[in-house]
C-alpha cells in the first residue's frame, strides 16, 4: 500500500462527505436547491460590472433572472472576458479571476473561460461527491495512487496572449479544483504533473508510461476519450527493456525532455523486483501490470462507445464507469448511484427544448432532449453549452441525462469538437484568393481503431497541390487547441486531401439538397454521414 497516497485519499475524501450529502439531500429537492444557488450567486455579484448593468439587486426569482438577463453564447461573453483579459476586476462577477481557461469554439478556433474560486468549488464538490459514491463501491480504490491523464501543453499560445492581465491556462489540471482540494489531488497522482511540459511526443508518452508502471498500486485511472489510454500502453513495445531497466535502476532515460527543475522527481528507488515481475507479465498483457485496479473511469457516449466497450470486456474485475457530462465552462452530471443525475448543487441549470422554450431542471420530462444553458460561478450567466442531452429518468426527483451530441453539426471522435461554421470558414480560407471549388467538404472518418478527416475536393480545385491543401487546412485546424491536441497525441491521423471527379460532387451535392431540404451543402460530414468516394 502506497502510504502517502492513501492518506492523501483518505483526507479529499473526508472533505468531500459534506459535497456529498449535500449533493444527496438536494436530489430530492431540486429546485429549491437550483433556487436558493441562483440567489446566492445573484447576491454575491450584484455589484460587478455584468450585475450592475443587468440589475441583480432587483432580481428575486427565476422569472425576474430570465427578463433581465439574455440566453447568450460566447460572441456575447467574450467582450466582457476582454476587459477581464486588459486587467480590469469584477467584469462578469466579483471575485478575483484567477485564469482563463482555452477550449474549443464553434466560430473561432478557441474560447477563454473566466475560472474564479466560486467555480472551482463547483467543480471541487461534483467531483468529491463522485468520488465518495465511488469509494462505497469500491472500497480498495483509497488504498493508491491515481492517474488523472495529464495533457501536454501546446508549443506556444497566440502570440496575443503574453500581453493578457490575467493567466491563460492552468499549471495543471488539478487547478480545476482549487485550493486545498487540488493539493490533495497532487500528493496522490502516479504520474508527476511536470510531464506536461515535456514538448517531445514520444518522449511525452514513455515517461508516462514509466510512472505508471513503477505504480504496481494502481488503483484509479481516469482518461478522457479511451483512445488516450490506448495510446498509452500501445507506447510499451517498442521501449520495453528501456522501462525494464529504468524501473530496476531507478533511473530515467528520457530526463532530457523534462524540464531542469522536474528531473529529480522523475527518479525512483531502485526496483528491480518490479522490473522482474513486469518482465513476466510481458508488454502485451497490461490489464495484468496493475493488479489492484478498481476503477477506469472515461467516456462512454457517442463516439467513445467502442472503447468503453471494448475496455469493459478487457477488464472484467474492474470498474469500467462511463464519464458524466463534462466541459470547462460546467460539470453537468455526475455518476452518482448508477445514473448520472445533474450536478444541481455546482451550478444553476436551465434547458432548452424542441420549441427553443427554457425549462428548469425540476420540469425535465424523461424522454425529450434538451439544450444545456448554464450559469456558473465563474461569470457566465445563462450561457448556451452547446450540449444536447436526453433526460433517461430521474434520480429521486433530479434529472438523470444521457449525452447526445453537440447542437448544429459538430464533429467530435476524439474530443476535438470541430463545428461546422469553423470548419466552413477554414475551408473559405483556403481559397480567399481565387474561385472556390465545385465541391469541398471536410469528413471525417474512423475505421479499425483509427480516426482523422479527409478533405474532399472537387478536381477543378487542385491547381494546388492535394498535400498543400492538406497541409494548409491542417494548420488552420490547429487553432481549435482541443484538435491541434489529438493531432500532437496521435490520436488523430494526418489529415489528407482527395480530388473527387466533377460528376461525382454535381450527384453528392444534388443528393444531400434532396435529403435535407437545404440548397447549401454542407462542409463538414461525420464518419456515417458522408459522401463515398
Amino acid at each position: 500500500m502506497n502510504a502517502g497516497a492513501t492518506a492523501a485519499n483518505v483526507l479529499w475524501l473526508a472533505g468531500s462527505v459534506r459535497a456529498s450529502r449535500r449533493l444527496t439531500r438536494a436530489l430530492a429537492a431540486p429546485a429549491d436547491a437550483q433556487r436558493a444557488w441562483l440567489l446566492n450567486r445573484l447576491a454575491c455579484d450584484a455589484t460587478s460590472a455584468f450585475g450592475r448593468a443587468h440589475d441583480f439587486a432587483a432580481i428575486a426569482s427565476h422569472a425576474d433572472f430570465a427578463r433581465r438577463v439574455p440566453i447568450t453564447d460566447y460572441a456575447g461573453v467574450d467582450p466582457w472576458i476582454q476587459r477581464i483579459r486588459g486587467g480590469e476586476q469584477n467584469v462578469l462577477g466579483c471575485g478575483r479571476v484567477t485564469h482563463l481557461a482555452p477550449t474549443s469554439g464553434s466560430t473561432g478556433g478557441r474560447k477563454l473561460i473566466p475560472f474564479t474560486a466560486a467555480l472551482q468549488a463547483g467543480f471541487s464538490q461534483a467531483v468529491g461527491a463522485w468520488l465518495v459514491d465511488l469509494a462505497r463501491l469500491r472500497p480498495a480504490l483509497i488504498g493508491g495512487p491515481a492517474y488523472w491523464s495529464v495533457s501536454p501543453l501546446a508549443d506556444d499560445g497566440p502570440s496575443e496572449d503574453a500581453g493578457s492581465a490575467v493567466p491563460i491556462g492552468f499549471a495543471d489540471d488539478a487547478d480545476y479544483l482549487g485550493g486545498a482540494t487540488a493539493w490533495l489531488v497532487r500528493r496522490a497522482l502516479a504520474v508527476p504533473s511536470s510531464v506536461r511540459h515535456v514538448h517531445d511526443d514520444a518522449a511525452f508518452w514513455r515517461l508516462t508510461l514509466l510512472a505508471l508502471l513503477r505504480q504496481r498500486d494502481l488503483r484509479f485511472i481516469s482518461v478522457w476519450h479511451p483512445s488516450f489510454l490506448d495510446l498509452i500502453v500501445s507506447t510499451a513495445e517498442p521501449c520495453w527493456r528501456e522501462l525494464l531497466d529504468a524501473i530496476a535502476s531507478g533511473e530515467c532515460p528520457w530526463l532530457d525532455a523534462l524540464p531542469q527543475s522536474a528531473r529529480a522527481e522523475w527518479r525512483a528507488a531502485p526496483d528491480p523486483r518490479r522490473a522482474t515481475e513486469l518482465r513476466g507479465l510481458g508488454s502485451h498483457d497490461w490489464p495484468r501490470w496493475w493488479p489492484r485496479l478498481q476503477v477506469v473511469s472515461c467516456w462512454g457516449e457517442q463516439a467513445a462507445a467502442a472503447g468503453w466497450m471494448r475496455l469493459r470486456d478487457r477488464l472484467p474485475d474492474v470498474l469500467v464507469q462511463a464519464k458524466g457530462l463534462l466541459a470547462t465552462e460546467a460539470v453537468v452530471t455526475v455518476p452518482i448511484a448508477g445514473q448520472l443525475p445533474l450536478a444541481i448543487t455546482s451550478h444553476y441549470f436551465e434547458f432548452l427544448d424542441e420549441t427553443g422554450g427554457a425549462r428548469l431542471a425540476h420540469e425535465l420530462v424523461r424522454g425529450e432532449r434538451y439544450e444545456v444553458v448554464v450559469t456558473n460561478g465563474g461569470g457566465l450567466w445563462r450561457y448556451r453549452l452547446g450540449d444536447v442531452v436526453e433526460c433517461t429518468g430521474h434520480l429521486r426527483a433530479t434529472p438523470s441525462l444521457r449525452f447526445l451530441g453537440r447542437a448544429g453539426n459538430v464533429s467530435d471522435l476524439r474530443g476535438e469538437k470541430l463545428s461546422e461554421p469553423f470548419v466552413a470558414e477554414a475551408l473559405r480560407a483556403l481559397w480567399k484568393d481565387e474561385a472556390p471549388p465545385l465541391y469541398a467538404v471536410l469528413r471525417a472518418w474512423e475505421r479499425a481503431g483509427l480516426a482523422g478527416y479527409e478533405l474532399l475536393v472537387s478536381a477543378d480545385a487542385l491547381a494546388t497541390p492535394a498535400a498543400e491543401l492538406a497541409a494548409r487546412l491542417e494548420a488552420a485546424l490547429r487553432a481549435n487547441p482541443h484538435y491541434a491536441l489529438a493531432r500532437r497525441l496521435g490520436q488523430l491521423e494526418p489529415l489528407r486531401a482527395i480530388a473527387v471527379a466533377p460528376d461525382f460532387a454535381r450527384d453528392e451535392l444534388r443528393t444531400r439538397r434532396e435529403r435535407s431540404g437545404d440548397a447549401k451543402p454542407q462542409t463538414l460530414v461525420g464518419a456515417n454521414d458522408g459522401p463515398r468516394s
